[in-house]
C-alpha cells in the first residue's frame, strides 16, 4: 500500500479494538470479551481501516491480532449482523460482504506478516481472520470452526474456499467448509492450520516472541517475500520466476544487502534498516 496520505492524521482512539505499537511490533486486540470479541459492522470498518493506517506507517515491521478474554473470535455477532442483515436489499448485503472481503485482503496485502495469537474460539469469521494471517500461533484450548454452511450460506466466505486449500490441501478445505465442524488444536496443527502450538495459555506470549524476532530482521525483505507468496498463488511458473528476479535485483540495491556483506565481512551481526 502507498504510503501517501491526505491531511488526515493517524487515528489514535479505535472505538470496536485497542491498538498498540512498540518497537515495531503493532498488536490489535479485539476487545468485546464479553461477547467473545464477535464482530460488528463497526469492528469490521476499523480493521479495514486500522490496517490500511498501519500499512503506511513505516515503523511497523510485524503486526499481531489478539483476541481479549476467553477466545479469539466468535465470529460476526448473530445479532447485531445478522439480525440486522434481514432486513438488507441485495445492494446493501454486497456491500457488506464486500467489506468483510477488504478485511481479509488488508491483511494479505500489508507490508508486514501478520500473526494470530489464537487461544479458545476462531469460529466464522474469526477462522478466516487467523486464515488470512501469514503465521498462527495457538494454545492447546483452541479451535477452528468455519460456521457457514451452519447458518445457511456459503462456506466460501471472506475469501475462505481460495485460501483455506492453499494451507490445508482440498480434501481437508472440504471437509471443514462443508461441515462446519470445530478443530481443534491437535488436528488442526496436523494438517497445516497452526504454524506453531504453544503451551496451555501461552499464545500471546509465544506470538510476541516471534513478533520481535520478525521485528527485528530485514522488514523489506519480509514484505517482499509476503508480497510474493501471495502474488505467485496463481502465476506459472515462468511468471513466478521472472517476478523472483525483478524482486531479488531490488533488493539487491538495497541497504539491507550491503548491510549483510559488511556484517558478514565484520563478523558481526547484521543492523537490518528496512531499506
Amino acid at each position: 500500500m502507498s504510503p501517501f496520505t491526505g491531511s488526515a492524521a493517524r487515528t489514535s482512539d479505535w472505538r470496536h479494538l485497542r491498538c498498540e505499537i512498540t518497537d515495531g511490533v503493532a498488536t490489535v486486540t479485539l476487545a468485546r470479551p464479553e461477547k467473545l470479541n464477535a464482530l460488528t459492522f463497526g469492528a469490521y470498518a476499523d480493521l479495514r481501516d486500522l490496517l490500511a493506517e498501519l500499512s503506511r506507517e513505516r515503523s511497523v515491521r510485524v503486526l499481531v491480532l489478539a483476541g481479549a478474554g476467553r477466545g479469539f473470535c466468535s465470529g460476526g455477532d448473530v445479532d447485531e449482523i445478522i439480525g440486522a442483515t434481514l432486513a438488507m436489499d441485495t445492494a446493501q448485503l454486497l456491500d457488506f460482504n464486500r467489506m468483510t472481503g477488504q478485511v481479509v485482503r488488508a491483511v494479505r496485502e500489508c507490508p508486514f506478516p501478520v500473526i494470530a495469537a489464537v487461544h479458545g474460539v476462531a469460529a466464522g469469521a474469526g477462522a478466516v481472520l487467523a486464515l488470512a494471517a501469514d503465521f498462527r500461533v495457538a494454545d492447546p484450548t483452541a479451535r477452528f470452526s468455519f460456521l457457514f454452511t451452519r447458518v445457511g450460506l456459503s462456506g466460501g466466505d471472506m475469501g475462505a474456499a481460495y485460501l483455506l486449500p492453499r494451507v490445508v490441501g482440498l480434501g481437508h478445505a472440504t471437509r471443514l467448509l462443508m461441515l462446519g465442524e470445530p478443530v481443534r488444536a491437535a488436528e488442526a496443527e496436523r494438517i497445516g492450520l497452526i504454524s506453531h502450538l504453544a503451551d496451555e495459555g501461552g499464545a500471546d506470549g509465544a506470538a510476541r516472541t516471534l513478533a520481535r524476532r520478525l521485528a527485528e530482521g530485514p522488514a523489506l525483505a519480509h514484505a517482499q517475500t509476503k508480497a510474493l507468496l501471495t502474488a505467485e498463488l496463481d502465476m506459472p511458473l515462468s511468471a513466478a520466476v521472472e517476478l523472483d528476479a525483478a524482486t531479488q535485483a531490488l533488493l539487491m540495491t538495497g541497504e539491507d544487502y550491503k548491510e549483510f556483506h559488511a556484517a558478514f565481512t565484520e563478523k558481526r551481526p547484521p543492523k537490518w534498516q528496512g531499506r
